[in-house]
């Protein structure tokens, strides 16, 4: 039996479980050798369609794809073994009806194995998390700061406020809940907000630049791991890997040009007759 067979991994309960607790850690992953890595520590661990900007150098989410989202959700099933892994639904994949939605999740959960999907959650998408639900697909929401709306935002800009603004987030926030999803993240809200929201709903929430009130939190590994030159204000980084990569790159060049590398420790010899 294989060492993966017989790790369990965490399931809706575990996650449900957690609210009002000890914070859920989510971080973001889009390939197996970073999956693996973020395993231990994560409870869950997202593919997000943020892997269009992060991965694909594409401006926003809204080119990502089903094929996209599932090539790379294959990819850290592979790398992980006890966080529950959660595939974002891409922009146009659920928004039609409840039936487009059942067939695109269907599809991703049977092709990544997959625990659950996150859909992008206005007010509209009640039907869709609560048909997916019923047809046995767990379904995470996403309320506030919604990325797949930029192109009607006008960039990626903070919610709730206005007061008109802050009860539609509210409004999104109780549709998602009240429909089934058995968790919801929040991004982009001042703290009173991301406090009256988490106590109002059963289910947990995960803010990202939602502050500490919420019953956990995510970030996207890269942004969290320094590896680009800017981040958003909410972001806090652990590790300023953009610097090691181009110190690394810069002795790596440094030495091929000077023939210092290969050097005979990473050369291979023919052996000698009888030897």
């Amino acid at each position: 039996m294989s060492k993966q067979s017989q790790t369990t991994r965490k399931t809706v309960k575990d996650i449900t479980a957690a609210k009002g607790g000890t914070p859920l850690v989510m971080l973001t992953a889009y390939d197996a050798p970073t999956a693996a890595i973020l395993d231990e520590h994560a409870d869950l661990l997202l593919v997000g369609d943020s892997l269009g900007m992060v991965v694909h150098g594409l401006p926003s989410t809204v080119g990502v794809t089903m094929e996209m989202m599932i090539l790379h959700g294959q990819a850290v099933m592979r790398g992980s073994q006890q966080a529950m892994v959660v595939v974002d639904m891409p922009f146009g994949s659920y928004e039609t009806n409840a039936d487009q939605a059942f067939l695109n999740a269907v599809r991703i959960m049977k092709e990544t194995g997959c625990q659950a999907i996150k859909i992008e959650s206005g007010a509209y998408a009640a039907g869709q998390i609560a048909h997916l639900v019923e047809r046995g697909i767990p379904v995470m929401g996403h309320i506030g700061l919604r990325p797949q709306a930029i192109n009607v935002d006008g960039g990626f800009r903070a919610k709730g406020r206005t007061d008109a603004e802050r009860e539609r987030v509210v409004a999104e926030a109780r549709a998602a809940a009240d429909a089934g999803a058995f968790a919801i993240v929040i991004e982009g809200v001042a703290e009173d907000l991301a406090a009256e929201i988490t106590a109002e709903v059963a289910c947990p929430t995960i803010g990202i630049g939602a502050s500490a009130a919420c019953d956990g939190q995510v970030l996207v590994t890269q942004d969290m791991l320094g590896l680009f030159d800017w981040t958003p204000k909410f972001v806090r980084r652990y590790a300023d890997l953009r610097t090691a990569v181009d110190t690394a790159a810069a002795e790596y060049a440094a030495d091929v040009r000077a023939r210092r590398f290969p050097g005979s420790a990473e050369t291979y010899s023919l052996r000698k007759q009888g030897a």
